[in-house]
């Protein structure tokens, strides 16, 4: 399993090249894409999302939060900040689902390198 960041899916779905977005669709061929919940609502935030890309997210299974996960991903945070990363919320929401369920995560943001860097989060 691999979890997706949203520029990824976003990029794929548009069409775009590049070695994450030729990954990401031997990830899909397999059938082995989880979505983070956060990935997954801001897909779906998008007003103008035809209805077969809405069907496509809503088919993929995402990453359930366990109990203790949103004290887990508050200390994430603080623990990137203590080592002087800014971390946006929702990437330590996905950073922390990543974590939790031990998947690596397929992104172009280099905002992530501080999560593998502190908490050894697995970037693809």
């Amino acid at each position: 399993m691999v979890c997706a960041d949203t520029n990824c899916v976003i990029a794929y779905l548009a069409g775009d090249k590049g070695g994450d977005v030729d990954f990401l669709d031997k990830l899909f061929v397999r059938k082995v894409v989880v979505l983070a919940p956060v990935v997954a609502a801001e897909l779906l935030s998008d007003p103008a999302l035809p209805p077969a890309v809405e069907k496509l997210i809503a088919s993929l299974p995402c990453l359930a939060t366990g109990d203790g996960y949103w004290e887990r991903a508050g200390r994430l945070r603080a623990a990137l900040a203590r080592r002087g990363y800014a971390a946006r919320l929702a990437d330590t929401l996905i950073a922390q689902s990543c974590l939790d369920h031990k998947v690596p995560l397929l992104t172009r943001d280099k905002g992530f390198q501080g999560f593998a860097k502190v908490a050894g989060l697995k970037l693809l």
